[in-house]
């Protein structure tokens, strides 16, 4: 069944609203009443629905603000406004956002049913729209993967443009930067696309698939001539044109990865794979970058020094600062935008290893942190340099802080500190209060905190609260400024700053990343 928000701050008419007609009848679970907008926002963001009935004029926040609040969020939310004959004119403002319909009052049975139908049936148009489109895109990864039995595959090839006897083939990934995307992008990139390339595959929400036909009077034979340079060149400025144009008139940016120059649809897998290999070139080169073999077949092999020795101490003396700058030093100045990327990933799964290892020496396994196989996965998952240089900012961080809970030598005193901060860092809490209450002087149980912790008292509160803003970033939908408020900071921007302190990036791009 679909769910159903009802939001109208007259208790009287909500539940008349409840109750008018039969909800479940019609395939409709009312799962939510609120009494105004903000109310209404709070309870779809622990349980999204799909239909919201709402009145106009609410306290607190009105009905048009909250149909604003829910589409940024999710445009798939059908809204229906229920409105007096005064605030008419008012209502039809909803026109322009996209509502299914409003409703006059007093609310008529008949007309609020044949409204409910009728957002239903919306619904379950886009649910089969969307599953089409998934289905579509499946069957053509499934295809480029050469795992399509004969027929399918014959179905994929006669849906690509036919090939002139005098032009030449080229495919290329376009990797799509989702955080320069706002709301109606797509449709606008894909026209672009539609109007300038022979063919646009939509693979995933983010990747494309863009099928170039070029005219040419060199006779294509392969090999590594001057023809193949000056063919290959003009190949790589078509679709560094395209690139540059997405980035000046959308403020979108793009990474793509181009194939091998082919004749033949029969060898699109092929040079499909050609493509998605120059993907993981991304890592180093970042989005506005244009990559085919010819940019990376000079780039050098010698491997990223590091040293797990001096790392390994570092993390197990809770040597925050020395960790974080090392991890900073490593990827930000000693590897180099010409080096081999593979010699990077190397780097990056040494220092897995080594986390995993300390990990298993200190017994941590069992604590909510990320496996071996999570941080592989977060590696290849990275979408450039500075993701996979925060995910292991933010995993030293978090062994660090477990190693000092973990720490069984400290006094009872500091313990008690400790055991107050974890159960009270929402409250204003300073060294100096507990001093008082522990009938300590507050310079000399700071001195104490420090050499037993590691760390001051400042920085152990900084800590904890990061961790679990940390956790909430990652595992919810909440905003970030009421997280923020959540872990006692009444500062947002200077959460932003202590936080990007701890794990060395913002907690909005740390959403971000999760989202990939």
């Amino acid at each position: 069944m679909k769910k159903v928000m009802l939001v109208e701050d007259e208790e009287l008419i909500l539940q008349g609203i409840r109750n008018i007609i039969d909800w479940e009848a019609l395939g409709l679970d009312v799962v939510h009443m609120a009494h105004n907008g903000k109310e209404a926002l709070s309870l779809w963001e622990k349980e999204p629905v799909d239909l919201v009935v709402t009145d106009v004029e609410m306290p607190v926040m009105n009905g048009l603000n909250l149909l604003k609040e829910i589409r940024s969020r999710n445009e798939r939310v059908r809204f229906v406004i229920l409105t007096g004959y005064d605030e008419f004119e008012y209502a039809r403002k909803a026109i322009q956002l996209d509502v299914e319909d409003y409703i006059l009052k007093p609310i008529d049975e008949e007309q609020l049913e044949a409204v409910a139908k009728k957002a239903l049936l919306k619904l379950q148009e886009m649910d089969q729209d969307n599953a089409r489109k998934m289905e579509d895109r499946i069957g053509w990864q499934k295809f480029l993967e050469g795992g399509s039995g004969e027929e399918e595959r014959k179905t994929f090839l006669s849906l690509l443009p036919k090939v002139k006897k005098a032009e030449l083939l080229s495919a290329a990934v376009m990797k799509i930067d989702s955080r320069s995307m706002r709301k109606g992008d797509m449709s606008e990139l894909l026209s672009i696309l539609q109007e300038e390339a022979c063919r646009v595959i939509h693979l995933k929400a983010d990747t494309l698939l863009l099928i170039e036909c070029f005219s040419t009077d060199y006779t294509w034979n392969g090999g590594e001539g001057e023809t193949a340079r000056k063919i290959r060149s003009e190949i790589h400025s078509r679709f560094s044109y395209l690139q540059n144009r997405l980035e000046s008139e959308l403020g979108i940016f793009t990474f793509i990865g181009i194939g091998p120059s082919f004749t033949d649809y029969e060898t699109l897998p092929e040079v499909y794979r050609e493509a998605m290999r120059m993907q993981k070139y991304r890592m180093l080169d970042g989005y506005g970058s244009c990559v085919d073999e010819n940019h990376i077949k000079n780039r050098g092999s010698k491997d990223v020094a590091i040293d797990e020795t001096q790392l390994r101490k570092m993390i197990l003396q809770k040597d925050r600062d020395g960790a974080i700058n090392y991890i900073e030093d490593l990827f930000i100045n000693n590897i180099r935008k010409d080096a081999d990327v593979n010699n990077l990933y190397q780097t990056a799964l040494k220092i897995a290893m080594l986390l995993w290892d300390i990990k298993g020496e200190y017994k941590l396994e069992e604590k909510n942190m990320q496996d071996l196989s999570d941080m592989v996965e977060g590696i290849y998952g990275a979408e450039d340099i500075f993701g996979l240089k925060a995910m292991f900012i933010s995993e030293i961080s978090e062994i660090i802080t477990y190693l000092h809970t973990e720490n069984s030598a400290y006094t009872p005193v500091v313990k008690q500190i400790m055991t107050e901060v974890q159960k009270n860092y929402k409250e204003e809490l300073s060294l100096k209060t507990l001093a008082y209450k522990y009938h300590m002087n507050a310079s000399y149980l700071g001195q104490i905190f420090q050499k037993e912790v590691g760390c001051s008292f400042t920085q152990y509160l900084s800590n904890i609260k990061n961790g679990i803003a940390k956790d909430l970033i990652l595992n919810t939908n909440r905003r970030i400024n009421d997280i923020a408020q959540e872990v006692g900071y009444t500062d947002t921007s200077y959460f932003y700053r202590k936080f990007k302190q701890c794990y060395g990036v913002s907690p909005a791009s740390l959403r971000e990343m999760k989202k990939y």
